[in-house]
């Protein structure tokens, strides 16, 4: 796996934002421009780590070639001797985890909410700053919404100074009101993206998935909000057994009810969190059982609706169906099988989750050469 937090040494009390640059890897010198003052420049490499220097002083970063992480930004914890790769340079997966804190416990949660909140929206605004241009940034929690005010003040604040950057923002819904005009109209709607679930067409089905009574009639009056606001929507469903049988049905209402959004996602589940508690229980096996999702994908896309495969690997996909499954998983998460040496198919299949498990999962899994 791609660590996401490696080991640091800083002189600093308190935490902060840099990125690291090795100038010598591009040829040049730290001398020859104006280094940004959350900047620090590769000074030397030894058997004791990489040391970058910079107008906030050293930093020693330990057990990682300074090439993997030229130009990452790192938060920088010097009391726990850690850095977590905010952004990655080179990769377009890098999201922010604003909060652990939910109002829902979805049967399936890979992030299993907690109780505590620590309010990291002043370093999220400092390294979104620092992005190479261009960067889709993903926002996640918990549910980002619970801090609804600090969001759009760092979304407004992010693009306002830098109209390169976009964002795609995962939140349950629940939490958007008549009183958000204004604040959807100070920032670029075109540049954000709401992933937002929707498990079933039935309010009971949905609201038992996702731990919280009432919460399909609130999403609903939501979902119409955001459309009047013309905000970008991805609906989500993971795909289950308790919902399953029911996207024919659930397909059959997003084309009626919200042909407003931008695409409808169905997911795989991932096997960590809740997700892996109740996997057995959970886990529906597409490579066996794809009509399903074949006739929902098959009906919205007649009405004129995007939809997509997200987590699926090829293999377990119908081959008409495999274009519609781009490689969602995280670079840092994602993982092969022995079997997929040599597939052709492999640089633009998504894998497998680092996690899934090999002895419960897809079964008919096809031969791609």
């Amino acid at each position: 796996m791609i660590p996401l937090r490696i080991k640091v040494e800083a002189n600093a009390d308190v935490p902060f934002v840099v990125r690291l640059r090795s100038f010598e890897a591009e040829g040049l010198q730290p001398t020859s421009r104006q280094m940004h003052p959350f900047e620090a420049a590769l000074k030397r490499v030894s058997t004791e780590g990489a040391e970058y220097v910079g107008e906030g002083g050293s930093i020693r970063v330990l057990g990682i070639d300074p090439s993997r992480i030229d130009g990452d930004v790192l938060l920088v914890n010097p009391r726990r001797g850690t850095a977590d790769r905010l952004i990655r340079s080179t990769s377009p997966h890098n999201t922010f985890l604003v909060t652990e804190r939910c109002d829902q416990v979805c049967l399936m949660c890979s992030q299993p909410p907690k109780k505590h909140h620590v309010d990291l929206f002043p370093y999220f605004q400092a390294a979104a700053l620092l992005a190479p241009e261009g960067t889709t940034i993903g926002i996640s929690g918990g549910e980002p919404t619970l801090f609804k005010a600090q969001l759009f003040a760092f979304l407004e604040s992010v693009m306002d100074a830098r109209p390169d950057l976009s964002f795609h923002v995962l939140t349950n819904g629940q939490h958007f009101s008549e009183d958000d005009w204004g604040a959807m109209n100070r920032i670029d709607r075109r540049r954000v993206v709401w992933g937002i679930p929707l498990y079933s067409s039935e309010a009971a089905v949905h609201d038992q998935i996702v731990g919280k009574s009432g919460a399909y009639a609130q999403l609903m009056d939501n979902l119409a909000l955001l459309c009047r606001f013309g905000a970008l929507i991805e609906l989500r469903t993971v795909l289950m057994r308790p919902n399953a049988p029911g996207l024919p049905r659930l397909a059959r209402f997003v084309a009626t009810a919200l042909p407003f959004i931008q695409t409808w996602a169905l997911m795989q589940m991932e096997n960590i969190g809740f997700g892996r508690m109740n996997w057995k229980a959970l886990f529906y096996d597409s490579s066996r059982g794809f009509d399903f999702v074949g006739q929902s994908i098959d009906f919205v896309r007649s009405r004129g609706i995007n939809a997509q495969l997200y987590n699926f690997p090829l293999c377990s996909v119908p081959e008409a169906y495999r274009h519609l499954a781009p490689p969602t998983i995280s670079d840092w998460k994602r993982a092969y099988r022995e079997r997929c040496e040599g597939c052709s198919m492999k640089p633009a299949c998504g894998g497998f989750f680092e996690w899934h498990p090999r002895d419960h999962g897809y079964s008919n899994l096809g031969v791609l050469q």
